[in-house]
């Protein structure tokens, strides 16, 4: 029961943070809004459970918003806080793997300058623990972005040489 109310209270509080209000806070005078992640390079990784799909420079998978109308992002205020976007001085970087002509920025009202992939924004989580996590996957609207640029709905399926705890 316990366990419960602790699951509820933490999926209530990951809604409060990503929920598209209008009530965001600005920055702060002359500020821009915190970004964890300012790298610009974006390279290709295999993830054994989702495939190839694109990483920041530091390894940290990247993620687009479904709610995010066009190259506006629809993450503010307390949700930036779990879902830094993947901001860039200039232009992005394409690494080994990335299609380079479907990178690019879309400006924010924040004013930081944010990094797409064919047409989404991309994000990371500050969930995932360790280069290469994916625990942000499918969690309130976020997916992994493929290395095609496209929302990677689920795992692969499991691969037909792995055996079964039944032997007949």
């Amino acid at each position: 029961m316990l366990r419960m109310t602790l699951l509820a209270l933490a999926a209530a509080l990951t809604l409060v943070a990503c929920s598209n209000s209008s009530s965001s806070t600005p920055p702060a005078a002359g500020g821009t809004s915190t970004t964890t992640s300012s790298g610009s390079t974006v390279q290709v990784t295999n993830s054994a459970q989702y495939g190839s799909i694109l990483v920041d420079a530091q390894g940290n998978a990247l993620y687009l918003f479904e709610q995010d109308p066009g190259k506006t992002s629809a993450c503010t205020g307390a949700c930036i806080a779990t879902w830094p976007p993947l901001t860039a001085s200039g232009s992005p970087t394409g690494g080994t793997g990335v299609d380079a002509s479907l990178l690019g920025t879309a400006k924010q009202a924040d004013g930081s300058t944010q990094v797409t992939y064919k047409g989404h924004l991309l994000y990371t989580f500050t969930g995932d623990s360790t280069p290469g996590a994916t625990s942000g996957e499918g969690v309130e609207g976020f997916f992994i972005v493929s290395s095609t640029g496209d929302k990677v709905a689920a795992a692969m399926a499991p691969s037909s040489s792995s055996s079964s705890a039944y032997h007949y």
